[in-house]
Parts: structure tokens; sequence; C-alpha cells
């Protein structure tokens, strides 16, 4: 039996059998044309399946033109969500008040511009995390609880704060980009499972072994 279903909507079973239902497989509860979410990234969240996108991206409308491009294997704990473009206030006049989203031929500030939001693969968001419109998080990044990132951070990067800064790296440079070649995220699974000793325990030897 394999470790993960893919399948699944609440992917986490307890020791005693039991369903843990606040984490919810991202790709399989979020049906949305702006997003594209890959396998087995999950969002932890007390609301119902069903809410997830408007939790995650509560901007992200049907109608805007920026998109949410969430990798695979991503983590993101409670209370993290993501502000992207559409929540933009026009800023390159004398007010920010946002007029004209009060009247329908108005609504939408299409002369503003807007960036997608990228986060790779491998990344850990910790809790209550707010990540800023078009930002770009490099795979098997990590990002501390509370942390504010309102700009791009590199792959294998630990940020925190408000703003977000570089705490450290995880890697130098050289394993950073061997595991940007080996890219196991794109393994198949029972691959990934039979590597698991190396991945986990971070046996670059063995990786490359593999």
């Amino acid at each position: 039996m394999a470790l993960l279903n893919e399948n699944a909507i609440h992917p986490i079973i307890l020791p005693d059998g039991s369903v843990y239902r606040d984490t919810v497989y991202l790709k399989n509860v979020i049906d949305h044309p702006r997003m594209e979410i890959g396998d087995y990234s999950y969002y932890t969240h007390s609301g119902k399946p069903e809410d997830t996108a408007q939790i995650l991206a509560p901007f992200l409308g049907h109608g805007v033109r920026e998109r949410l491009l969430i990798g695979k294997f991503v983590q993101i704990a409670r209370g993290s969500y993501f502000i992207t473009s559409s929540a933009n206030h026009p800023m390159n006049g004398f007010t920010t008040y946002p007029f004209r989203i009060f009247k329908p031929e108005t609504f939408g500030y299409q002369d503003l511009p807007v960036k997608d939001t990228v986060v790779g693969h491998d990344v850990w968001i910790g809790q209550n995390a707010a990540i800023m419109p078009g930002v770009q998080i490099g795979a098997g990044a990590i990002v501390a609880a509370a942390a504010v990132v309102t700009r791009n951070v590199p792959p294998y990067a630990v940020v925190g704060g408000n703003p977000a800064t570089i705490i450290r790296m995880r890697y130098p440079d050289d394993v950073i980009d061997e595991l940007l070649e080996l890219a196991w995220w794109d393994w198949p699974l029972s691959k990934i499972e039979a590597n698991l000793p190396a991945l986990t325990g971070g046996d670059m030897a063995a990786l490359r072994l593999a």
C-alpha cells in the first residue's frame, strides 16, 4: 500500500484510524480557473473543503488576470494565505480609495499591473504567514510562522520576519544546484517512497544512487 493517496481529500489518517479533517490536498478540493496546484500539496484550515480556495487566496476572484501557481509537495500551515495582485489599491494618485470597485462598469482596475504568485515544489509555509502579490518562492524554501513575504525567495532559503528576510540557506550552493537538478518531486511515487531514508535523512550520496 502506498504511503500517499493522491486522490484523497483528507490525506492524514491518525494512529487510531480516524481521518484528520482539517488538512486537505489542495488539488482535490479546488477547482479554480486561476489556480494551478501540484500533486500532494496540502493546506490545513478549519473551514469546509469547498471553501478552501477562498480561505487560501481570498482576493483571487474568477475574473482576475493573475494566477496562483503552487508546485508539488507544498505544505501550507493553518492561518497562512495569499494576497494576490487584484487586492491592490491604486497608488499613483493622491488617494488610495478604490472608487472604481463600486460600479460594475469600472470594477477591476484593468490598468493596474498584475503578476502571478508562484510557489515552487517542496516549500513549507509556516503558520499565519502572508504571501504578498507577485512573489516567487523557490523550491525547498521554508517560510517561518507569521512571516510577511514581500519579495522573491531563493530555492532552499529559510525566511522570516516582517518583511521576510533570509535567515539562512539550508544547504551550500553546490548541494542546492544538485537538488534542483535531481528534482525528486518529479519522480514516480514508488521511487520517492523507495528513497525516503535518503530524502528525509539528508543523505545526498544515497540520493545520487537513486
